[in-house]
C-alpha cells in the first residue's frame, strides 16, 4: 500500500518509514511531483496537519497523511508551539534554539514536551493521531544527531538529549514515534 506523506523532510521520512515498516510505501511530496508551498496557517497542530492532508487529497485524490509537530515549553506559556520551525522569524534552527535558550535564561522551570499530530486521509475519511513526550530543556546544546530542538531536549526518564541518542533509540520513544505507532496500528487494522 502506498501513502503520501505531506513532507520533503528526509529526517521525517526516514523516521516514519522505519516505524511503519515495509508493509507500506511512504512517498514524499517530491515523489508525486508536488512542489507547492502547502499552507500552514492554523493555530493548532491539528489544524496545520489537517490543512496539509486536505490540500493533498483535494488536489491529487491520494491517500495521504501529514503532521505538525512542535516543542511546548511550560515556562514560555507553550511557546514555541505551532511556530517551532520558525520561532525566530526564520527556519534557521540554530537561531530558534538560541531564542528559546535566551527566553528561558536561568529560569529553573524548564519542563517541556514535544507534540505531534497526524492527520490521515484514507478511503475518503479523515482520522487524527497524537503523540506526546514529556521532558525538559537543558541550558546548552548536547549531541550531534537528530534535528530541530533535539540538542536541548531531554525526555523524561533519560539522561541524554534526543540529539545524543541513536536514531533507533529516539524512534522508540519520540512524539512522532508515538503518533506514527498509532497510525501504523490503525493502518494495519483498516487498510485494504
Amino acid at each position: 500500500m502506498e501513502l503520501v506523506f505531506a513532507t520533503n523532510n528526509a529526517h521525517k521520512l526516514e523516521e516514519v518509514q522505519a516505524i511503519v515498516g515495509n508493509r507500506f510505501t511512504i512517498k514524499s511530496l517530491a515523489d508525486i511531483g508536488c512542489s507547492d508551498d502547502i499552507p500552514e496557517t492554523g493555530v493548532t497542530f491539528e489544524e496545520n496537519a489537517k490543512q496539509k492532508t486536505d490540500y493533498l487529497f483535494h488536489k491529487y485524490g491520494l491517500d495521504c497523511f501529514g503532521d505538525d509537530s512542535g516543542l511546548e515549553i511550560d515556562a514560555l506559556n507553550g511557546e514555541p508551539g505551532v511556530y517551532s520551525a520558525r520561532y525566530s522569524g526564520s527556519r534557521d534552527m540554530e537561531r530558534n534554539i538560541d531564542l528559546v535558550l535566551s527566553r528561558l535564561g536561568d529560569n529553573p522551570g524548564r519542563t517541556a514536551c514535544f507534540r505531534t499530530v497526524i492527520s490521515l486521509f484514507l478511503n475518503k475519511q479523515q482520522y487524527f493521531f497524537e503523540g506526546v513526550i514529556e521532558g525538559h530543556i537543558i541550558h546548552e546544546r548536547r549531541g550531534a544527531g537528530g534535528f530541530g530542538y533535539d540538542p536541548i531536549f531531554i525526555p523524561a526518564g533519560y539522561d541524554k538529549t534526543f540529539a545524543e541518542m541513536t536514531p533507533e533509540e529516539k524512534n522508540k520513544i519520540s512524539h512522532r514515534a508515538i503518533a506514527v505507532g498509532k497510525l501504523a496500528a490503525f493502518l494495519k487494522d483498516n487498510a485494504d
